[in-house]
């Protein structure tokens, strides 16, 4: 049981150990000056001249010069020859390119209603913002659901990913697999969604509670 519980307490350092407050190193919003940024980097750590490389990959070195400035954009040969020649892959060279990335915003009360397996149980969900294909891999949808004197109990939801609630008003006895959980203002349930989950017992209306699903892209979601 110790070695159980050493091996938990570990597992979870380690997933929390992701810091936040982490600044990452400016990326480039031009695509041919962060190529050049890491080209001369990885020349510079393998302790080479522009020369050197230059003969390496059979480049002259005025062309080298200005690829490493970012004044051209090399094609796909020129940075094989380059990937070869400093011994990394070829995506390393896009690794400060700074891709747009997407944020959404909703103002109260303009979520998008939409109809999910509960819906048919009086549950509303109001769906707070979507982005697809972003840089985690993860989808993740956030609802804001909210349930009144027509609802009905659902305790059979079940699908792939991870889910978080949160409650905000109301009183609901939730279930997530054999156990209950009566929720309350301000009471969190964060539970793996393979589980049967779900409303088993409505305390006190209207109820309302965010519900935030996250599962790989790629996978099939109901």
């Amino acid at each position: 049981m110790a070695k159980n519980t050493q091996k938990e307490a570990a597992a979870s350092k380690a997933a929390l150990a992701q810091n936040p407050h982490a600044v990452r190193e400016p990326r480039e919003n031009n695509l041919e000056m962060a190529i050049g940024h890491e080209v001369r980097a990885y020349r510079k750590k393998l302790g080479i001249t522009v020369t050197d490389l230059a003969a390496a990959t059979d480049m002259s070195v005025g062309m080298l010069s200005k690829i490493e400035n970012g004044n051209i954009s090399p094609s796909l040969s020129t940075l094989q020859a380059l990937s070869k020649a400093l011994g990394v892959p070829l995506t390393a060279f896009f690794r400060r390119f700074e891709e747009p990335r997407t944020a959404i915003f909703v103002k109260a009360g303009e979520g998008v209603n939409i109809e999910r397996r509960g819906t048919r149980a009086g549950h509303q969900y109001s769906l707070l913002g979507h982005i697809d294909n972003n840089s985690s891999g993860v989808t993740v949808e956030p609802y804001l659901i909210t349930l009144t004197t027509e609802s009905d109990v659902f305790p059979t939801f079940q699908h792939e990913g991870m889910e978080f609630l949160y409650m905000l008003a109301g009183e609901v006895v939730y279930r997530h697999a054999d156990t209950l959980y009566s929720m309350q203002p301000g009471d969190s349930l964060f539970f793996d969604a393979d589980a049967p989950h779900g409303p088993e017992e409505l305390v006190k209306l209207p109820a309302r509670y965010l519900s935030i699903i996250s599962y790989p892209q790629k996978a099939n979601h109901e």
